[in-house]
């Protein structure tokens, strides 16, 4: 994640700094056409979509970038098989057409959740997945939804079925992986077995042999892994706003017809460390600096203040799953991120990972319960930056303007940034 260090130390370096100084200039003349200070175009530089590195390596899973792991991963994905009531997929809650999102307060499965669906646009960039960083890779990510009680609602057992039963799927699992292992033995492989909420899943699990549970886990992986190589891919494309910096970059003319005074005022808003303050927390290509932050947001109703990050470190770290363990392909030392994380402090109580901004306007609802519904509503609350329900905030009351905010969400709205794959890549495979 060296990039992520190279972002960091431009933050660092005020390099990610708009003028203060430059806002009375700006205010003289329409701010699509005022000129960009050489800082302020480094700012949009470091935005821009442009600066997007390659995708990060991915050590725990050697097959990241296996095409034929993808297109496995791509069919995995969108089939309903892989749940208890043959009606949830993992598209089920990402849905291309809303930017890997589905549009809801709470993800819903064959239950309800206790959180917002997080999209899946870049997701590959970030080291640590769900809204408390509890998983540490894609693939580990990939597999927690089959097994809960309230999004698929299977178990390891069910799921590997669906593989082996299926001779395409067989061939295609065999095809990366190498042969699947002979699970034919109901006495030592159960049809329903793993370790989960259902009481009788739970203890055919249990009496399995420890070998016969490493076997299990071990197809189980590789499905993960599989599904991980398709939504590796799923990266966004150039927005609006990508092409006005362009423009910008350029010194072309046509940035004042890609954007309107009131877009051009967010922007430089958005990235003035200072008043809007907003890059200093969603900043790179993506939007995000892939980290925790408490910003005080309410808790959902009738439900206890979620400890998000505080919890999710301790649960990355005891992962049979995550990088260090036995299913990974990594070597410890390519392992750093889990191996010096934080797992304590005040600091982590509340906090919640950045989400990109990448299609923020199709994202919604908002945080990681959708307690806000709209833009307006996220913008009001930075605004104010009340104090947390739990834990202490990172916010500090901007005292911000309604045309302030109102320039910010309109700066947002262009950000609409569809995966820069073709539309046969985003649907359910023949």
């Amino acid at each position: 994640m060296a990039w992520r260090h190279r972002l960091i130390g431009l933050l660092a370096s005020g390099v990610l700094l708009a003028s203060g100084a430059s806002t009375a200039t700006h205010a003289q003349t329409p701010l699509s056409t005022t000129p960009w200070s050489a800082a302020e175009k480094d700012a949009l530089r470091s935005l821009s979509i442009n600066s997007l590195p390659p995708l990060p390596a991915a050590p725990s899973n050697k097959f990241a970038d296996d095409p034929s792991a993808a297109r496995l991963g791509q069919r995995l994905f969108f089939d309903t098989r892989l749940s208890a009531d043959g009606q949830v997929s993992c598209a089920t809650c990402h849905l291309s057409d809303a930017a890997f999102t589905d549009g809801r307060k709470l993800g819903r499965g064959v239950g309800t959740a206790d959180r917002n669906t997080m999209t899946l646009l870049g997701t590959a960039y970030s080291p640590w997945q769900f809204w408390d960083g509890r998983k540490d890779s894609l693939w580990s990510q990939a597999l927690a939804p089959t097994e809960s009680a309230v999004e698929h609602g299977s178990a390891r057992s069910e799921i590997i079925g669906v593989v082996t039963a299926d001779p395409d799927y067989k061939s295609a699992y065999e095809t990366v992986f190498g042969p699947l292992p002979d699970l034919s033995d109901r006495a030592r492989f159960p049809a329903f077995a793993g370790p989960v909420e259902d009481p009788a899943a739970r203890a055919a699990w249990d009496d399995m042999s420890t070998a016969d549970r490493d076997t299990m886990n071990g197809v189980f992986a590789n499905i993960g892994k599989a599904i991980a190589a398709y939504e590796r891919r799923l990266v966004p494309g150039p927005s609006r706003f990508d092409r006005y910096v362009d423009a910008v970059l350029a010194d072309d003319n046509s940035a004042a017809a890609i954007f309107s005074d009131q877009e051009a005022a967010g922007l430089r808003l958005f990235i003035d460390r200072d008043r809007g303050r907003c890059v200093r927390c969603h900043n790179g290509p993506l939007f995000s600096n892939f980290t925790f932050h408490n910003t005080g947001v309410p808790p959902q109703a009738a439900k206890s203040a979620d400890r998000g990050r505080s919890d999710g470190a301790l649960l990355a770290q005891t992962d049979p799953f995550n990088c260090l363990g036995a299913f990974s392909d990594a070597d410890a030392k390519e392992c750093g991120e889990l191996k010096f994380a934080k797992t304590t402090g005040s600091d982590l109580i509340g906090a919640m990972k950045t989400p990109t901004l990448r299609s923020v306007s199709k994202t919604g609802p908002y945080m990681h319960a959708g307690q806000f519904a709209t833009l307006e509503q996220v913008l009001d609350h930075y605004n104010r930056a009340p104090d947390s329900p739990i834990g202490t905030t990172k916010l500090r009351r901007l005292n911000l303007r309604p045309t302030d905010l109102a320039a910010l969400k309109s700066f947002l709205l262009t950000l609409d940034s569809p995966p820069d794959l073709d539309r046969a890549d985003l649907t359910p495979p023949n």
